[in-house]
């Protein structure tokens, strides 16, 4: 017997310590389920909460930008040595044919892979027109049509402009980000609202976002076409077209001031002629006037005098009768 008892307890013991291990996996196990299910739980109940306090989810969906913002500039980051550059340049060439230059520089242009935006062709005269022409080109060939082009007549002029604008576009593209995720949040809360109140709140909110992120796509294609493709404004000329020489500028002679003497008396006389002929009805009018009132005065004054004359002979006659 003692000897069995002795034997024994070491397997009670074994036993034991079995159990109280197996106890205590379960009860892991069990905690775990339990801490899972309680996340899933405040997970899901979260929108619910947003949403249960009258319309405040778009109020309570703001605060969460801030970090979301941080994340999207995070995964926006530009790579190291991109940079968006918008080039400009404008040049006045003198060319012998307008119409060939402008072919020429279309094919030029056309062969580098871009187009022409406009083209405006004005004539002076039966001989002469000049043109003026936008051009697109790809910023890798920008500076091989620029050559081209100024050496197609004789240069007149050239200016150049460059434009780093490589923060906008990041800054952009950023905000992007941001609002596409803005956008989903607020949907999502949309899809899970079960008030009224909450739903038109969350339309009202939906609705400014979406239109923030379509004026901030619109800035990002105006960016992405200006730095891709270069603008070269170009004005072909002919030689010795009116107006190009410098006579103008030259100081008058003694035939320029003859002739602009002449070309003053000649107005002058012009002026007075217009000034009588406008004149001329009323002058009419008062000589009439004059010459009726002198002949009715002459009229008036031979009446007066008929009696005078009439009465001197009769006071002859009496005075000799006496």
């Amino acid at each position: 017997m003692d000897v069995e008892s002795k034997s024994g307890r070491p397997c009670v013991r074994a036993r034991a310590a079995l159990v109280a291990g197996s106890l205590g996996l379960l009860l892991a196990v069990g905690g775990c389920g339990a801490s899972g299910d309680a996340a899933d739980s405040g997970a899901k109940a979260a929108p619910r909460e947003a949403l249960s306090d009258g319309g405040g989810a778009a109020a309570s969906a703001a605060p969460e930008e801030g970090s979301d913002h941080k994340a999207a500039g995070r995964k926006a980051a530009p790579k190291a040595g991109a940079s968006h550059v918008i080039r400009t340049a404008t040049l006045s060439v003198e060319v012998k044919s307008v119409p060939k230059a402008v072919a020429a520089a279309r094919g030029v242009v056309e062969s580098a892979g871009g187009l022409v935006a406009t083209e405006n062709t004005e004539r002076l005269d039966d001989t002469y027109e000049t043109s003026h022409l936008v051009l697109r080109v790809p910023q890798e060939r920008f500076q091989e049509v620029l050559r081209e082009l100024a050496g197609s007549g004789k240069l007149l002029s050239r200016t150049s402009n460059a434009k780093d604008v490589t923060d906008r576009v990041v800054d952009v593209e950023s905000r992007i980000s941001t609002q596409r995720a803005s956008v989903a949040r607020v949907r999502e809360l949309m899809d899970q609202a079960e008030k009224i109140s909450d739903v038109v709140a969350l339309e009202g909110e939906l609705s400014s976002r979406q239109s923030d992120l379509e004026s901030l796509l619109a800035q990002q294609a105006s960016l992405k076409d200006r730095t891709s493709l270069a603008t070269i404004t170009l004005d072909l000329t002919p030689p010795d077209a009116p107006g190009d020489d410098g006579s103008r500028d030259e100081d008058p002679g003694f035939l320029d001031a003859l002739g602009g003497g002449w070309d003053a008396f000649v107005t002058m006389l012009r002026w007075i002629a217009v000034a009588f002929g406008a004149a001329f009805p009323f002058l009419l009018t008062a000589a009439l006037a004059v010459v009726v009132w002198r002949v009715l005065r002459k009229r008036g004054a031979a009446r007066r005098s008929a009696p005078a004359v009439a009465a001197a002979p009769a006071g002859e006659d009496g005075a000799s009768a006496s």
